[in-house]
């Protein structure tokens, strides 16, 4: 059976090494745990690191990671739908929020909850996912500032999620000038410019982050030690955090092109032929996972001598040539992943996780 594995002290190690980096710089800083889809083996790991804050896009596991310590402050990454307010409400007690009528009803119900709600209003800065428009900012501040049970405590933006805009200290600047603007307008304290995320290390690490931006959400860079400006590991981390295992479970020699009608299999595609390779055979081996589980574009095969051919929807094809590795029937494939491949493993509940 496939299986996943998370490697405990790699873990550490990253995580220490941006825990260092922060404090050099005064910056506060969250860890992202989307990526680890609730699992309670994982979210266990991240906070056994002495992780005070964490962030999720999904209520259910904020309700999980307050299960295992109510004390960790949780944060509710993505605008949140009216129907889920009242659990959101319960779970986080931080939401990032864009919208006005959204923190009214944020407002209502924490009003009903007897909580204070913190809130990091998000802003445009040029990637067009959520955020306020920045001619905006001002009268949506004041309109909040009349909510009770709402607390502002940061302005924040998102870049590289949907379009790919890169983050700049340009673009940061400017938000820290809205908030400097909001502050000076409303005689009110706003903590945090909360800029950062994985895509925005590079320029701290480069001494390029402007003075202003003072708090982070990072996910990917823990998890994956990348700096996502060169899409490069960074020196002193580790991006083999995560290891897919797969079980060879066929081992056959069989020609390179398929023989009969062809039409498109059920993801769409028609096999390309090239004549060239008709009579010619090489050695195929069947993994016990598919697309159910995992994109293989996603996949980084730590043996490079062997091409992934494609996949089923349980079943992963590899080309292994004349085999010169001797794989056989019960031997298992190990992976490197990209984060989208992690993702989908991390979402899959047909692949154990295991922590080494």
């Amino acid at each position: 059976m496939a299986y996943l594995t998370l490697h405990r002290e790699k873990l550490r190690q990253n995580f220490d090494f941006l825990k260092g980096m922060f404090e050099q710089h005064e910056v506060s800083w969250g860890v992202v745990s989307k990526l680890l889809c609730g699992n309670r083996k994982f979210l266990g790991e991240l906070i056994n690191l002495g992780v005070h804050e964490i962030h999720d896009s999904r209520i259910s596991n904020l309700a999980k990671i307050k299960e295992i310590n109510p004390n960790v402050q949780t944060v509710y990454i993505k605008p949140v739908s009216k129907r889920n307010i009242g659990k959101m409400v319960k779970y986080a007690d931080v939401s990032l929020n864009s919208e006005l009528t959204t923190i009214r009803w944020i407002s209502e119900e924490a009003q009903k909850q007897g909580k204070t709600h913190k809130i990091i209003i998000m802003v445009e800065t040029g990637d067009l996912r959520e955020g306020v428009m920045g001619d905006h900012l001002v009268d949506f501040y004041a309109q909040i500032f009349e909510l009770p049970n709402i607390e502002v405590i940061g302005l924040g933006t998102n870049l590289n999620c949907l379009n790919g805009v890169m983050p700049s200290t340009d673009k940061l600047i400017q938000l820290s000038l809205y908030k400097q603007i909001i502050e000076l307008k409303f005689n009110k304290q706003i903590p945090w410019v909360s800029a950062g995320t994985s895509v925005t290390i590079p320029l701290m690490l480069h001494k390029q982050l402007p003075k202003g931006v003072n708090h982070f959400r990072v996910g990917e860079t823990l998890y994956f030690g990348v700096d996502l400006f060169e899409e490069k590991v960074i020196e002193g981390m580790h991006g083999d955090v995560f290891e897919l295992y797969a079980e060879i479970i066929e081992m056959q020699e069989k020609p390179l092109l398929p023989t009969g009608i062809l039409a498109a299999n059920p993801q769409g595609e028609t096999a390309e032929i090239d004549e060239s390779l008709y009579g010619r055979t090489s050695y195929r081996a069947i993994l016990d996972i598919g697309l159910l589980d995992v994109d293989p574009k996603y996949l980084i095969p730590e043996d490079g001598e062997f091409e992934i051919l494609g996949a089923s929807s349980d079943m992963l094809i590899l080309n292994l040539g004349e085999n010169p590795k001797k794989y056989q029937v019960g031997d298992t494939v190990k992976f490197g992943l990209k984060y989208m491949g992690a993702l989908g493993i991390l979402n899959s509940s047909y692949v154990d996780k295991v922590v080494k």
